[in-house]
């Protein structure tokens, strides 16, 4: 029996890990997707995606422990005022990134997902009181260098990589804090700008401005494959993440910008400066000392366990 379940957990943890790995890829080559899309104004692409998330969540949110959590929310006020204000940090945040991808600034899109880990330890010191150990403090600084060199090498803010990880970064926050399935609260947060965006596409349908008007053949079919995009890497990410330890989710995370990043500058041609390299090396150093610390914590928390068991 217990030969039978160390080989199920075994099997368990690849699957998660290969879940995880197709995730974190998909969200890499995104930039490729948005990119057949760029003739679309940014805004209704992410009107789009609102409404096609929506369509393809609803067989995978259909079961009865989801439905359950659903009716529940939707009588919580204070839960249904957050979801509110998630749905808005959402929304602004797949905007600037479809607006920053079809603009040509897929690294520094790259760049905001890479400072995400940090900004999250940050948010978490401020709103959670939790204490940063010496190394995630070293991590944060070395990030914050790199901002600076950016700032200063271009007399502007890399504004794209921080909204991007600030918008992320409140969102994880508050979806934390009120602890709703990642595809219930996503289905809830798609459903609450469903028919605002409907309504918006109707309105741009009718005045022949839509881009299922006036778009090239075939991209009205991409138009809605933009649900497809946003929720099978999300239903394979909450079906990968119940399976592996929370450090393998953390170094796993990375695989998306590193695509991204590889994409920008191999595929798409994007300019890769001095400065830029100086600031993706002291975010880099920055990750690599936030997995240190990562990895310490989890050996120590095993060790402490196992006195504990024994």
């Amino acid at each position: 029996m217990d030969r039978d379940h160390a080989q199920k957990s075994v099997n368990e943890s690849r699957n998660g890990v290969l879940a995880l790995c197709l995730t974190f890829f998909i969200w890499g080559v995104a930039p490729a997707y948005w990119k057949l899309l760029e003739t679309i104004p940014s805004f209704e692409i992410i009107l789009h995606r609102m409404v096609w998330s929506l369509f393809f969540l609803l067989p995978f949110f259909w079961r009865e422990k989801q439905r359950a959590e659903f009716m529940s929310i939707c009588t919580q006020p204070k839960t249904m005022g957050s979801l509110l204000i998630t749905t808005s940090l959402l929304s602004v945040n797949w905007f600037i990134y479809v607006w920053a991808i079809n603009h040509k600034h897929i690294l520094e899109a790259s760049m905001g997902y890479y400072i995400n880990p940090l900004v999250n330890v940050l948010l978490g010191m401020i709103f959670l009181k939790e204490r940063l150990s010496r190394l995630q403090v070293l991590s944060v600084l070395f990030a914050f260098a790199g901002v600076l060199n950016l700032s200063i090498s271009y007399g502007v803010l890399p504004w794209i990589a921080l909204s991007l990880a600030l918008t992320f970064g409140f969102y994880g926050l508050i979806r934390k804090v009120i602890t709703v399935q990642p595809v219930t609260g996503l289905t809830i947060e798609t459903a609450i700008v469903c028919l605002p965006a409907i309504a918006i596409l109707v309105y741009l349908s009718a005045n022949g401005s839509g881009g299922f008007q006036v778009s090239a053949p075939g991209m009205g079919v991409l138009l809605m494959g933009t649900g497809l995009v946003t929720a099978v890497p999300l239903v394979l990410f909450t079906v990968g993440a119940r399976r592996v330890h929370l450090t393998t989710v953390g170094f796993l995370q990375y695989l998306a910008p590193s695509i991204s990043f590889l994409l920008a500058i191999f595929v798409y041609g994007e300019p890769f400066t001095r400065p830029m390299l100086v600031t993706f090396i002291l975010i880099w150093v920055a990750l690599i000392i936030y997995s240190m610390d990562s990895i310490l914590v989890y050996r120590s928390a095993g060790i402490h366990g196992d006195k504990q068991s024994g």
